[in-house]
């Protein structure tokens, strides 16, 4: 008898003090938004674009890409800013004027590189430091024959892009 009420005892204080500890965590209060750095800043989803990659005076293939940018919400307040046609000349630079991605030995491309490299010379251009971070949504290749082959209507076995970064997912901040 005395062990059923020492239970009985034993489950009525944990159940106080989960109650007591679930009321007090649920009623402190939130840190404020405009605190973290992460509320500062706003994404900038990018637009899928194509660039064709010439070898030896003709087209040997195409990269398709997909940026995507978080930007300093305070600095961009007033200014409007073509991050459309920057990103384009950007990656048109850094593909095909720089070569950073070399088509024969895809597993040498360092995408934290690229990523840095695109933020430096975008920052630069814009004269200040209003992207935070840069996302590459997608970066695949394809070769001329295989873009051929589609249009033509032909199924060949080898017609997949090849993923140069892994496509990922882009968290809107404002959603979270």
């Amino acid at each position: 008898m005395i062990k059923l009420v020492l239970t009985g005892v034993w489950v009525c204080a944990v159940t106080l003090a989960s109650v007591y500890f679930s009321v007090h965590l649920a009623t402190a209060p939130a840190p404020a938004p405009d605190e973290s750095k992460q509320s500062q800043l706003e994404l900038v989803k990018g637009e899928s674009i194509t660039v064709p990659i010439v070898h030896d005076g003709a087209v040997s293939g195409y990269f398709l890409g997909k940026v995507s940018f978080m930007i300093n919400k305070d600095l961009v307040k007033n200014a409007s800013l073509p991050l459309t046609e920057m990103t384009t000349d950007e990656l048109f630079t850094l593909l095909v004027g720089n070569k950073m991605v070399d088509v024969a030995n895809m597993k040498a491309f360092d995408p934290q590189a690229f990523r840095d490299m695109i933020k430096k010379d975008l920052n630069q251009h814009l004269g200040g430091e209003y992207i935070e971070q840069v996302m590459l949504e997608q970066l695949d290749y394809l070769s001329k024959e295989d873009v051929k082959a589609s249009e033509t209507g032909q199924q060949k076995k080898t017609g997949k892009p090849v993923n140069v970064v892994a496509p990922q997912a882009v968290k809107d901040p404002a959603t979270e």
